[in-house]
């Protein structure tokens, strides 16, 4: 059987080659056709890796700008807080009142003489019956001595007048004073004014009570040989350790005394009105416009978006790494395959 084999061999050997060849032609066209499929799903499979890839870069360089600007947000917010800190806002505030708190007037007359003072109402002032006479005299009045403040040697001699309080009447308080004769070219007399003449009155020690309000308050002048109109408005400045000032705002208005006295005189006739301007205290104090609560909400928010962007930036990086190294083990798989 064995020599049957052999001759039959021998007899058709072109047989077998071309099946050999038949046989290692197809599995070339099989290796052919596989590697051309390998490499042009691997090319697909790159592209869209890419762009993705592209994408998430550029979201990646979107979000880190959104956190410079959070960051710069953040800086700006604390330096405008503090700057606030630093320089407080002036609020002013008005309350309307029907009575005030009746002001104290001191007068320093010096040589002259008070003739007369009356209460009056509606700016209506009657014609004067007798100037230059003593007349009636219908004010709260308290004479005080006490020494200059600001030398502790000077005696000073103060005339205090209850001023007005009724501000829906208009109350006024006119006021005639005479001097004799002066030595001096331009004949004038100081006053000052101050918050309550009630507490002028309880106070225990006047000469101590003037001589604080001599050293707060402004003194002005008014001259002799007119009239004086005097409107004033009261102005409370809360301080930053709780404590209230009290100060006056005035504005005047000078008329003219026409003298119809027979006799032609070398005294000096001094007139004064005072009453208030309007029913409103003025109160002005300091206050912070920043508040604290606002700038802690827009913090919260700001470092929550850092956040946010932190953690979209992490998993960023994260999905790129993981595509990468996924791309590679497929490349790596396809070029063994190959092989």
């Amino acid at each position: 059987q064995l020599s049957e084999d052999v001759e039959r061999v021998s007899e058709n050997p072109t047989d077998e080659t071309e099946g050999e060849m038949e046989v290692h032609e197809d599995a070339s066209s099989v290796i052919v056709q596989d590697s051309e499929l390998g490499t042009a799903a691997p090319s697909l499979r790159f592209s869209k890796t890419c762009l993705k890839n592209v994408f998430s870069v550029i979201l990646l360089f979107i979000y880190l700008l959104l956190m410079a600007v959070a960051v710069f947000l953040v800086y700006q917010t604390i330096s405008d807080f503090m700057e606030k800190l630093k320089h407080p806002v002036m609020s002013v505030s008005y309350k309307e009142v029907s009575l005030y708190d009746a002001p104290g007037i001191a007068f320093y007359p010096g040589k002259a003489r008070l003739l007369s003072c009356k209460h009056h109402y509606y700016d209506h002032i009657p014609p004067l019956i007798n100037p230059g006479q003593p007349g009636d005299i219908e004010c709260t009045t308290q004479r005080i001595n006490y020494t200059d403040p600001f030398t502790n040697q000077t005696m000073k001699y103060a005339l205090v007048v209850q001023g007005p309080r009724d501000v829906k009447k208009k109350e006024l308080v006119f006021l005639q004073f005479h001097l004799n004769g002066t030595d001096q070219d331009f004949s004038a007399i100081d006053y000052l004014l101050f918050s309550s003449f009630q507490e002028f009155i309880n106070s225990p020690e006047k000469a101590e009570f003037m001589k604080d309000c001599e050293s707060s308050y402004s003194s002005w002048k008014f001259s002799g040989g007119f009239r004086t109109w005097v409107k004033m408005s009261l102005v409370k400045t809360k301080e930053e350790d709780g404590s209230e000032t009290v100060e006056f705002k005035q504005e005047t208005s000078v008329v003219n005394y026409i003298d119809q006295r027979t006799k032609p005189r070398s005294d000096q006739l001094f007139f004064v009105v005072f009453e208030w301007k309007d029913p409103f205290i003025q109160t002005v104090q300091d206050i912070i416009t920043a508040n604290p609560w606002n700038m802690i909400a827009l913090l919260c928010g700001i470092f929550l978006a850092l956040f946010k962007a932190a953690d979209f930036a992490k998993l960023s990086v994260k999905w790129m790494i993981k595509i990468r190294k996924r791309h590679l083990k497929r490349t790596h798989q396809v070029m063994n395959h190959i092989n």
